[in-house]
């Protein structure tokens, strides 16, 4: 399957964007999620079907669609403001006829209370500013469905024509509701202007991450400096970065020294020191001396426009918690719209009170807009995914984070999450020619394990090298066949181990074919923060460390970390990490913290994996939850992102759904104006989305 990204025009409320989900996953080999307030549609489609007859099936249910641009484009405003500023000149002396009808309140306009004036005013404000809610509505019922611009123009045009009825039948006494149909569409237009504004903060966090991207570069071409655009640099290119300047792209420095302020990346706020051969990551920040890169990774491949896609993806992805209030909201405009007839009825045969009728009828239609409801969720995992990308935390998608707040235990892994990753041999043992002849052979693997014991002095020619996963390797050095490797690596050979003092080090043996003749001591020492965060954690959740090391160094690194020894999982095969994990969830959700690498399958397996991207070696896309850099406090600052968002949303919908709740029989039983249902129905979608905004200041605490 492929993914297509659609820009929507045409959505008001929920209802809309439930709507053109509901029909374009009625297509066969379609998987379609509509974001209402970026207005986007991301569709998972089958090679077969074109993006063409995507957007067909859209504009044949009366919305518009065209291929998203890079970033959705911010919108322009000024249109409606006029509308709204028109809209209110028009009904401002409708609104003082309103305010006559306050008990006690007395003043002399007379002209006002004239029909034919207050329908001079009136009139353009129903059919001109209100044109967008008659051509709203027509499409939506033309599609079969009912969404926000049915019920405004339902109500308006109820209050409007009936007034214009009793104005040509009764004109020397009529009951008029001109000032409701004007005072409604401009309530409802100023809501709109003011959410509309409100959105657009949503996506501070995604455009703030877009400008970091340098627009210039500055290449180095037969030793002549020329800038150039930074949509000309490609792969292998020499490039000057100066002091104070951005880097453009990703790339390796290969001339000069300097330090790096990666904060834009990792939120550490401590610049990185960079020497010939150091990686250096675009939108970063040069602050100390000139240097020269080559340009290694541009375009959409950089490190910049990974997170770019990735915040994008979790923006637009739906969380479960949306998926509900979007079921309640696509039959909510149905069930309003038989809640008001019904109130007409109970109003006119009942208690024959037809000017109740019309006005509580008219309440009801506008208080109950979804809006509020469809925005609650989407809006706060916008707000809440942009803010965790600027402490260095990328989430997934909205599922990711709601589960995230949900694990009730979180899985480390022991080295270089927990550890520095940086082993060091701390002690020797055995036959010294024998660990020079190992150090040799160390040299020809990656493991970190071989790269500390390769640091050392040794001698002899390596001749053959055979690696074991998770064991070891075999080799023969200057003739010589050697096992170097853990202690099941010598069990399963069949030597009996040494009895030397190795408590609390990671062992590595060297065996020649008669038994164990040497040995190193390795040991990784605790990442500065790690106590903290594990002892933060624990405060709420089970803490286990799953590691591949021995048990007395696990223990040992469980004793500086404060949990307990049964907690420990140890001397793992790097496939069997995914075993323990699953084992691990028949007690509750698990988070499974690690490098992004060997951990790949226990990431996967964990209801949530958490993976550390050192910036250039990561593909961003393969962990639920990533932390830029190596700093583990983002994982407490994962969750409570995670938490923060969740509880937002909790309050978005619980006002919504309260707001509605008791809206609806309080207009019902005639107890509210239409005008101030309008202007509690565009005050609750508003509010929705200033409470989501809060979360932009939010987060971000040390542990």
């Amino acid at each position: 399957m492929k993914t297509v990204e659609l820009s929507i025009q045409g959505m008001t409320c929920a209802a809309c964007s439930a709507r053109i989900e509901k029909v374009l996953n009625k297509m066969d080999g379609v998987e379609a999620t509509v974001n209402l307030p970026l207005e986007t549609a991301t569709i998972r489609v089958d090679d077969g079907i074109t993006e063409d007859e995507l957007i067909a099936r859209i504009e044949k249910i009366g919305y518009g669609a065209e291929r998203k641009a890079e970033l959705t484009p911010k919108h322009d405003l000024r249109p409606l403001e006029r509308k709204v500023l028109i809209s209110a000149l028009l009904s401002a002396p409708l609104l003082l006829v309103m305010i006559t009808h306050i008990p006690g309140v007395t003043f002399q306009a007379d002209w006002l209370m004239s029909p034919w004036w207050q329908f001079a005013l009136a009139t353009p404000v129903q059919f001109w500013i209100g044109a967008q809610f008659y051509k709203g509505a027509y499409k939506s019922l033309k599609s079969g469905a009912a969404n926000m611009d049915v019920l405004v123009a339902t109500g308006t045009s109820a209050a409007y024509f009936y007034s214009v009825f009793e104005m040509l039948a009764h004109p020397m006494h009529p009951s008029l509701y001109f000032e409701t149909s004007a005072v409604l569409i401009t309530l409802v237009l100023l809501g709109k202007w003011l959410e509309a504004r409100a959105k657009e903060k949503t996506t501070d966090a995604l455009k703030s991450l877009l400008s970091l991207q340098a627009k210039e570069a500055i290449l180095l071409v037969d030793g002549v400096e020329r800038s150039v655009a930074i949509d000309l640099v490609k792969s292998g290119d020499v490039i000057v970065v100066r002091p104070g300047e951005k880097v453009p792209v990703d790339g390796k420095i290969v001339e000069g020294e300097t330090v790096i302020d990666e904060s834009m990346l990792t939120g550490e706020s401590i610049p990185s020191e960079k020497t010939v051969g150091a990686d250096v990551v675009g939108g970063t920040i040069n602050r100390s001396h000139r240097v020269l890169m080559v340009a290694e990774r541009v375009g959409s491949e950089t490190m910049l426009a990974q997170i770019v896609r990735v915040v994008e993806q979790a923006q637009t992805d739906k969380a479960p918690i949306q998926r509900q209030a979007d079921r309640i909201s696509g039959v909510f405009v149905p069930i309003v719209v038989a809640i008001s007839a019904l109130t007409f009825a109970v109003w006119t045969l009942g208690f024959n009170d037809l000017d109740m009728a019309i006005r509580a009828s008219i309440a009801v239609l506008v208080i109950a807009c979804p809006c509020a409801l469809g925005l609650a969720t989407p809006t706060s995992i916008m707000v809440g995914t942009g803010r965790a990308a600027e402490q260095g935390v990328l989430f997934k998608g909205g599922g990711q984070l709601e589960s995230l707040n949900g694990v009730d235990i979180v899985v480390f892994d022991k080295t270089g999450t927990l550890t520095k990753g940086t082993p060091e041999v701390v002690a020797t043992f055995g036959d010294a020619a024998f660990l020079k002849l190992a150090i040799m052979a160390e040299r020809q693997s990656t493991h970190p394990l071989a790269e500390a014991i390769g640091r050392g002095e040794g001698s002899g020619q390596v001749e053959r090298v055979e690696e074991l996963a998770g064991r070891g390797l075999k080799a023969v050095v200057d003739g010589k066949p050697l096992r170097i490797g853990s202690v099941r690596m010598m069990q399963e050979a069949g030597f009996a181990l040494p009895e030397w003092d190795m408590q609390a080090m990671t062992p590595v043996y060297v065996a020649d074919e008669s038994g164990i003749v040497a040995a190193f001591g390795l040991q990784d020492q605790l990442k500065e923060r790690s106590r903290a965060v594990v002892q933060h954690l624990a405060l709420t959740r089970q803490v286990y460390v799953l590691t591949g090391d021995r048990k007395e160094v696990a223990f040992d690194i469980a004793r500086q970390l404060g949990i307990p020894e049964t907690n420990v999982i140890a001397e793992v095969l790097p496939v069997e990490k995914a075993d323990h994990v699953e084992a691990l969830k028949r007690q509750g959700r698990v988070a499974m913290v690690g490098d992004g690498m060997n951990d790949a399958p226990a990431l996967a397996v964990a209801d949530v994996g958490i993976a550390f991207g050192s910036g250039t070696d990561v593909a961003l896309e393969a962990a639920d939850v990533t932390v830029m850099g190596q700093d583990i406090e983002g994982v407490n600052r994962a969750i409570e992102m995670s938490s923060l968002t969740m509880r937002n949303i909790r309050q978005n919908l619980f006002w919504a759904l309260a707001y509605n709740s008791l809206g609806i029989p309080v207009a019902a039983a005639g107890l509210l104006a239409p005008w101030i249902a309008g202007a509690a129905m565009a005050f609750s979608s508003v509010s929705v989305v200033l409470n989501a905004l809060r979360l932009k200041t939010q987060g971000g605490k040390s542990t």
